[in-house]
């Protein structure tokens, strides 16, 4: 039996191809691999078993510059994020086998409705599973301190958002105090990249009192890795409120949903720390206001009554003194009353020894002499 050439062979293969498979389909898949190369794109296309999550098929596929280009921009604006990988993506496709290079899929469309269907219904799971543990609303509960001062920053360290942040708080009254932890904030790493820096947030946070996630210059298309799972729960149960101003104006991203506090850009989250310390400034003024207010209501109180006071004070000292004057004469007649002179006036008389009363004739011995006084005169006797 006579051989083939390989060339032979396949060009057999091809023109089976060609002649059996000669339209296009439309294909749902997920993406394992999508790189560009000189303009081109290069697809590994993937189908899982749902339940096991193995795969059951690949394919290769690719997309020639000619389509890519114009493919390419609408998706993103359509998506808000480029093609990647875990995408689940619909694609028309042509099968092409080529003699050298093999079989491959041929792109010539992409429905970005598909994958914004797949990307809301993976949102919403997302969502449904931080609300049932728990974690969706924790940010929320926290406080900003009155004095917010000490901020720990993720973001990139070249962004021009990075630096109006810093400008916008350094043009401030008050003395803020930052810390840099870089981070990658766009592309696939920007998940792991932020979870890294919050971690190493985490080690250092009692010398902090807020957490701002900035990021700002970046494309609207990568923002894919603020919506992950595992960056959520970080964020949701950090112990410190964290304020995001990543820079985009479409439908908020998840990490912006369990955020603390969410503002469209780096320079509004600037301005949100300042406006924080106005109003804390703010509610200071006004309790010192309230203080003085009341000082001089107490003031002018305690001034209407020590003028009472003196009014009534000459009336009270008079009668004070008068009653006082009337207890001295009441105590200056009871005196007088004992007084022995007065008795003695009256036919009283003393018998005293040696200067001592004697009360009792008991007390009297023979021999003893005694002194009598009377209203005139004094009488010397000798007790027998």
């Amino acid at each position: 039996m006579e051989a083939l050439s390989l060339i032979e062979l396949n060009s057999m293969v091809r023109q089976a191809i060609e002649r059996s498979m000669n339209q296009e389909y439309w294909v749902e898949a997920e993406l394992s691999e999508c790189r560009e190369n000189k303009g081109h794109c290069f697809m590994e296309l993937i189908q899982k078993e749902e339940r096991s999550n193995t795969p059951i098929a690949r394919a290769s596929a690719k997309c020639w510059q000619s389509t890519w280009g114009m493919l390419r921009p609408y998706f993103e604006r359509t998506t808000g994020q480029p093609l990647h990988a875990g995408l689940k993506v619909r694609l028309q496709v042509y099968p092409q086998f080529h003699e050298a290079y093999g079989f491959s899929w041929i792109i010539t469309d992409i429905d970005p409705t598909f994958t914004l269907g797949d990307m809301a219904r993976r949102r919403q799971e997302i969502i449904r599973q931080l609300k049932e543990e728990g974690v969706f609303d924790l940010q929320k509960e926290l406080t900003l301190p009155p004095f917010c001062l000490n901020i720990a920053v993720i973001s990139s360290q070249t962004a021009a958002g990075y630096g109006d942040f810093i400008n916008q708080l350094a043009d401030s009254p008050y003395d803020f105090q930052t810390r840099l932890y870089p981070a990658i904030m766009q592309g696939e790493q920007v998940e792991q990249s932020i979870i890294d820096a919050l971690n190493r947030i985490y080690g250092e946070n009692d010398h902090f009192d807020c957490v701002v996630i900035i990021r700002g210059g970046g494309a609207t298309a990568d923002m894919s890795g603020f919506d992950t799972l595992e960056l959520a729960e970080n964020v949701a149960q950090f112990p410190l409120p964290i304020i995001t101003g990543i820079g985009h104006d479409r439908d908020e991203s998840i990490l912006d949903m369990v955020s603390h506090n969410r503002v469209k850009t780096p320079t509004a989250a600037a301005q949100h720390l300042i406006s924080h310390l106005d109003a804390t400034a703010q509610r200071i003024d006004i309790c010192g206001e309230r203080i003085n207010t009341f000082f001089s209501l107490l003031k002018t109180r305690e001034e209407a009554r020590i003028d009472k006071l003196s009014t009534y004070l000459p009336v009270l000292i008079s009668h004070l003194l008068e009653r006082e004057q009337h207890k001295l004469e009441i105590l200056e007649q009871r005196a007088k009353a004992l007084d022995p002179a007065i008795l003695l006036k009256r036919g009283y008389s003393m018998t005293l020894h040696n200067g001592h009363l004697l009360r009792n004739a008991s007390d009297i011995k023979p021999g003893m002499e005694l002194e009598t006084r009377l209203e005139k005169g004094t009488i010397i006797s000798i007790a027998k």
